[in-house]
């Protein structure tokens, strides 16, 4: 296990992001896109052991602004476009090539994930896209369609309330929230038994870079949200490298569009997690590490 602080240069100056190495494989080195944007590694605690306990290599990674590494106020850095080049800059100073590097990208990781393959696809031997749909816009479709009419109508209408308010630091926001969404569409575990490295992650998570880019609300994005309007569904068919979608059926994603995320993409893979959530790799850890490994073995 070794830790390192890489340089990252950005227009307004060098700042460092964290990383660590667990375990050894030159074939299969899987650098790890956690959620947010702006939240940590941490929720990786359970994930990462598991995947080198089946041989490969695993890089946690704590992106510009996020807990570990150098959270600097300038908010012109918390652009996709930047992210992307940063996740560039972290593979050349790690050396990972297309012979080894696999990106592994959750929720947010995984759009990141997408947009690093079309731009720097070459670089990769494998994309592995997690609980996250190719288009934001449809994401909020189906937030609307789907998730919110399976909820209390009268705990649904206080939350919009609060958010119409732009109360979003309102207790009652999140307590709402955890009960009536989180527990349902989150992680599939009562509140109090939630695992400490996800509430950790999550208390860590920078509002400062998670706002602006995805918005203060948590059933979709909103109109303010630089990704707003992301969506490279049809641009899925020009990544041209084994690409595993995992999805799972209580998501807050939809899963027919994950599968027919794979479906788009040339070389792709798709995963489903009966039991699973947004966090699939703490509610159907079975299905997901054995489903993850199964593909990285099959490259």
């Amino acid at each position: 296990m070794s830790e390192r602080r890489i340089p990252i240069s950005t227009p307004s100056g060098t700042f460092e992001v964290w990383t660590q190495t667990l375990g050894s494989n030159p074939s299969a080195r899987v650098l790890l896109l956690h959620g947010g944007p702006a939240a940590t590694h941490e929720y990786f605690e359970s994930l990462a052991p598991a995947l080198v306990d089946g041989g490969l290599e695993v890089i946690y990674y704590d992106q510009l602004g996020s807990h570990a590494s150098d959270q600097p106020d300038e908010t012109s850095l918390w652009t996709l476009e930047r992210f992307v080049d940063e996740v560039e800059q972290v593979r050349i100073a790690l050396g990972l090539d297309r012979d080894d590097f696999i990106i592994l990208g959750h929720s947010w990781g995984g759009l990141l994930g997408i947009e690093y393959a079309l731009t720097y696809g070459a670089n990769l031997k494998a994309l592995i896209v997690s609980n996250m749909m190719a288009s934001i816009p449809a994401y909020d479709r189906f937030a609307r369609e789907v998730i919110m009419p399976t909820m209390d109508p009268v705990a649904l209408a206080r939350i919009k309330e609060i958010e119409a308010a732009e109360d979003y630091a309102n207790p009652e926001y999140e307590a709402l929230l955890m009960e009536h969404h989180y527990v349902h569409h989150v992680l599939r575990r009562p509140a109090d038994q939630w695992p400490e490295p996800v509430t950790r992650s999550f208390a860590h998570l920078n509002p400062a870079i998670y706002v602006p880019m995805q918005g203060p609300s948590e059933l979709g994005s909103t109109p303010e949200a630089s990704l707003y309007t992301w969506d490279r569904f049809d641009d899925l068919a020009r990544i041209d490298v084994p690409t595993l979608v995992i999805g799972a059926e209580h998501d807050t994603m939809d899963p027919q569009h994950m599968r027919a995320m794979a479906e788009r993409l040339p070389r792709g893979t798709h995963l489903h997690c009966p039991d699973g959530s947004h966090m699939a790799m703490w509610d159907d850890p079975d299905v997901y590490v054995s489903g993850v490994l199964e593909f990285v073995r099959s490259l």
